[in-house]
């Protein structure tokens, strides 16, 4: 989602965003010479806005615990304003879609069932079972005496209950998909209308897509600014792969946007009156 450049050897860019997007946050620290990101815990008397001053680091593989000073000893790196990263999102939306997946697998099951069969005897329980097991295995069900009918009894069951739950459940799929991918600036088709869809509907959401990955952005360039400055280093960040693309053709349509405001106004009507001539 991200695109780190500048970073040094002791700091992956994907063990970094590991620890951002999962903790909600990582903290740079210089040990031994080496800068280092860290997870950790926020802490210590809160400031006059109720933002922690401390972040404790305890990494046992260089053997270093600490309470770092923030902005002092360490920068924070935050995920977002809200210092929340991507997980609740995540576990929200795959909650919901693991309970969907496994509703369409019961909805398959049921719908194997065209009728329930009861019987009030041991021979006609026998007689059905042995009917059932003949259709399972492709043969031709033979029923064998009249007995067969006045012993049992079908209720309608899959035919008519799941005749529209698969479908409504494949569509609920569709829409906790789709939002998931919006939530991270993703264009994803929510749009539940079975016919065509104009270019107008198409782009109904394209506004949601951006707040969030721009704070995210946002959140990573203001520490990127102060690491550098604390830090002597030349880090920077921006956007990558499907957001970086999405970025550039919000650009090129704002750029399209003013340029057809400016011919508009080069060529407007000049409503002034024109010198009276004698």
């Amino acid at each position: 989602m991200f695109k780190w450049d500048g970073l040094p050897d002791t700091i992956p860019q994907r063990n970094l965003e590991l620890i951002i997007q999962c903790n909600g946050c990582a903290a740079f620290y210089r040990h031994n010479g080496e800068l280092y990101a860290f997870s950790g815990g926020l802490g210590g008397e809160p400031n006059p806005y109720y933002m922690p001053t401390i972040f404790t680091i305890a990494n046992p593989a260089l053997k270093l615990t600490v309470n770092a000073e923030i902005d002092k000893d360490c920068i924070i790196v935050p995920n977002d304003a809200m210092y929340l990263g991507l997980l609740p999102l995540f576990s929200k939306y795959a909650t919901s879609l693991t309970e969907n997946e496994l509703s369409i697998m019961v909805a398959l099951i049921n719908s194997r069932i065209p009728a329930l069969i009861s019987s009030d005897n041991d021979g006609a329980t026998k007689s059905a079972e042995k009917y059932i097991e003949d259709i399972k295995d492709g043969k031709l069900g033979v029923i064998a005496s009249q007995s067969f009918f006045d012993g049992i009894k079908t209720q309608p069951y899959g035919a008519t209950s799941n005749t529209n739950i698969i479908t409504n459940l494949i569509e609920s799929q569709q829409y906790m998909r789709a939002t998931w991918f919006n939530d991270l600036g993703l264009n994803a088709n929510y749009n539940m209308k079975r016919e065509s869809i104009n270019s107008g509907e198409s782009q109904l959401n394209d506004d949601a897509l951006l707040p969030l990955v721009d704070n995210m952005l946002e959140c990573r360039q203001k520490a990127v600014e102060k690491i550098n400055a604390m830090f002597d280093t030349s880090i920077s960040v921006n956007l990558a792969s499907a957001w970086e693309d999405n970025e550039i053709e919000l650009e090129n349509a704002q750029h399209e946007t003013e340029n057809s405001d400016n011919r508009k106004n080069k060529g407007g009507v000049n409503n002034e009156l024109p010198e009276k001539v004698e």
